[in-house]
């Protein structure tokens, strides 16, 4: 591992501070760099549990597919983010497909789930964070639920199209209405519908392949 990979999982590791240099030894050793192109796999449910993944750079998405095929998701992680679910395997009573996916291409560190499951049981503040960074992904995916659950599509279109624009940076999106769909669990039909709505109201102007936000504090309103 280079010195800057080795200098970033330090610094994005929050109790690295607390490890014995044996313990950091060990976590040096056996991380290994991967890297993916947008729309790669990097974990495929409960049987794929390959170690965690700290992100290094790109953005990657954990979602879940319906019996019919339709997805959604769960939560993104940006760099200096730790994927949890990728080590689910050392998860007790955790049984439910988490997929996860390079949103756009992506650089991670890799540290495998026999090292993370020894860790954890030497280190008392290792393990509590985990607990910690567990909470707060069934937190993101309470969240979630709740938008399907009890808010209109047009709010959660919008909390989407907002969110996405400040991943990227931009009022203008490049992502198609079947990519949409994917996020949010809906047809693609019923995307293209409330877009429609959208671009009709001002809200945003449509253009083949995405959108730019025209009014954002019309948007913001309908949150």
């Amino acid at each position: 591992m280079d010195s800057e990979a080795l200098g970033f999982m330090h610094d994005a590791i929050p109790f690295w501070g607390n490890l014995t240099i044996e313990q950091e030894k060990n976590l040096v050793h056996a991380a290994a760099i991967k890297e993916f192109e947008a729309g790669d796999t990097i974990h495929a449910g409960e049987d794929d549990c390959s170690g965690l993944f700290i992100i290094m750079q790109g953005r990657v998405r954990a979602f879940i597919i319906s019996e019919t095929g339709k997805e959604i998701t769960l939560y993104r992680l940006l760099e200096r983010d730790i994927c949890l679910f990728s080590a689910s395997c050392i998860i007790q009573n955790i049984n439910f497909e988490v997929m996860i996916e390079a949103e756009t291409d992506a650089r991670a560190i890799l540290i495998p789930t026999l090292t993370v499951n020894t860790l954890l049981k030497q280190s008392v503040e290792a393990s509590d964070y985990m607990n910690q960074l567990m909470a707060s992904r069934f937190s993101d995916v309470m969240w979630v639920m709740e938008q399907v659950l009890f808010m209109s599509f047009d709010k959660r279109l919008a909390i989407f199209i907002l969110e996405q624009a400040n991943f990227e940076g931009s009022d203008t999106i490049e992502i198609t209405h079947e990519a949409i769909a994917r996020h949010l669990g809906s047809a693609r039909e019923v995307v293209t519908r409330m877009l429609k709505y959208f671009n009709d109201e001002g809200m945003v102007e449509l253009f083949r392949g995405g959108l730019t936000i025209k009014d954002r504090k019309k948007l913001t309103d309908l949150v």
